[in-house]
């Protein structure tokens, strides 16, 4: 590893891997999409624009497909146009914007029911793998995981239960050979949180209780993503990486 920046920069071969993250056109999966490209995997991102047009730039060389998070019939054409995948990132999801919530219905369809139903779709294409350490399956959860909100009630509930569904999966799909984990990011400077990032008050409040006194990066997310697909976790399943920088530890 090397470390230019302050924060290490680390080395993973996915050559001949072939990876689909949602919500891969902007934020933490543009982040983990440019990632897996430049450890050498084939990448397909999803967003909800009906083309890679609609985009003002994308991860290189990443094939693309239109998902709707929360159209039953987008998830059922992902999954049967996809071909063969061996690792899948949850990453799609959403708040409905940074003041202006979804319903908590919409927001348990769009951050939890499209991960069930297309880690479903997808389980015999990644029961097919035969990539070194076996098919992965990583769900990307949230703070909200583990605190409570006054705003976001049905994307807290959702991305909690990312969690045990995680755990479930991983029992479900073991026998297949695939793994199933999650990643917690903390305070991420995003298009969904550049809100909160950029207002000086909120950042210096996220800092003073992180012991690592700063916000993370999204290629931070990226790595502990990567790391839970590559063979050096090949035992590590039904996990919650936490990667915040210790705030969780401070709450």
């Amino acid at each position: 590893m090397d470390d230019t920046s302050g924060t290490a920069a680390v080395h993973f071969d996915f050559s001949g891997v072939r990876v689909l993250v949602t919500g891969g056109t902007r934020g933490i999966g543009a982040a983990i999409a440019a990632g897996f490209h430049a450890a050498g995997a084939q990448v397909l991102i999803t967003g909800s624009a009906p083309d890679a047009a609609g985009y003002e730039a994308l991860p290189p060389h990443a094939g693309y497909l239109q998902l709707r998070l929360s159209e039953r019939g987008d998830i059922q054409a992902v999954a049967a146009s996809a071909g063969r995948i061996d690792v899948l990132v949850n990453n799609a999801g959403g708040t409905g914007g940074a003041f202006t919530p979804y319903d908590f219905d919409t927001a348990v369809s769009v951050n939890l029911n499209a991960v069930f139903h297309l880690t479903e779709g997808l389980a015999d294409a990644l029961a097919g793998s035969r990539v070194r350490g076996g098919a992965s399956v990583v769900n990307l959860a949230s703070e909200m995981s583990l605190f409570g909100s006054p705003y976001f009630y049905g994307y807290g509930a959702a991305k909690a239960a990312i969690v045990q569904l995680t755990r479930s999966f991983c029992v479900s799909l073991a026998p297949r050979g695939i793994r199933v984990n999650a990643v917690l990011p903390g305070s991420i400077p995003t298009p969904m949180t550049n809100p909160f990032a950029e207002d000086p008050g909120v950042h210096k409040m996220v800092c003073d209780a992180t012991p690592l006194a700063r916000w993370g990066e999204p290629r931070e997310i990226a790595d502990a993503v990567m790391f839970l697909a590559s063979p050096a976790a090949s035992f590590v399943s039904g996990h919650t990486l936490v990667v915040d920088g210790g705030y969780s530890i401070m709450k």
